[in-house]
């Protein structure tokens, strides 16, 4: 039991340098990185789907519902950073395709093998007035250990998706802000790194 938690410890340890290494890439590099495991970024590019509650069904209603109460809290950065958030890399933002996901605050005691939807292991948020941070959304990162595939609700995970260097699977769940493309999509054409 201990080697198994010693284990799951040393790859949230990985995961976070991973990503803290990959913030001193450059920009470019980054928006690349990410645009390569996210294919269906491009693919939704053209697709205007609604992404309020509408037409989704009421269970997954509930559970966007939860979610967003659950991170209300988060709406100052302050309380992100107490809670063991920490700003990971830089603003992620792709001009090829003309969409963003913002700054992304890393919870690495939340990274592993399996998540609570009431605790995303990031937050996503963008720069507003006055230098403060507005939370627009959350990701949740799962590391691959040949576990089933990760659902959010009845909402499937994305296979790999953010740099970080382990099989993985991830998910973008908008509950701040509306994303035109799609509620789960990875990337929000109305998210800017301006």
């Amino acid at each position: 039991m201990r080697t198994v938690k010693n284990k799951s410890m040393l790859l949230s340890l990985t995961v976070v340098l991973s990503l803290f290494i990959i913030a001193a890439c450059s920009k470019g590099k980054m928006d690349d990185f990410e645009l390569n495991g996210r294919t269906s970024a491009v693919e939704n590019q053209g697709v205007k789907e609604e992404s309020s509650l509408r037409g989704a069904d009421a269970s997954q209603n509930r559970l966007l519902a939860q979610v967003r109460s659950a991170t209300a809290k988060y709406q100052r950065i302050e309380g992100a950073e107490a809670d063991g958030y920490a700003e990971g890399p830089p603003c992620v933002y792709n001009e090829e395709i003309g969409a963003g996901m913002g700054y992304h605050f890393v919870n690495p005691g939340l990274v592993g093998p399996s998540f609570d939807p009431l605790k995303p292991q990031a937050l996503l948020y963008e720069g507003g007035k006055n230098g403060q941070y507005k939370l627009i959304g959350v990701e949740y990162i799962v590391i691959d250990v040949g576990q089933p595939h990760p659902h959010f609700g009845n909402h499937p995970f994305d296979v790999g998706g953010t740099p970080v260097p382990v099989d993985h699977y991830s998910l973008h769940v908008w509950v701040w802000k509306n994303n035109p493309w799609g509620m789960y999509s990875p990337y929000n054409p109305k998210v800017s790194c301006e």
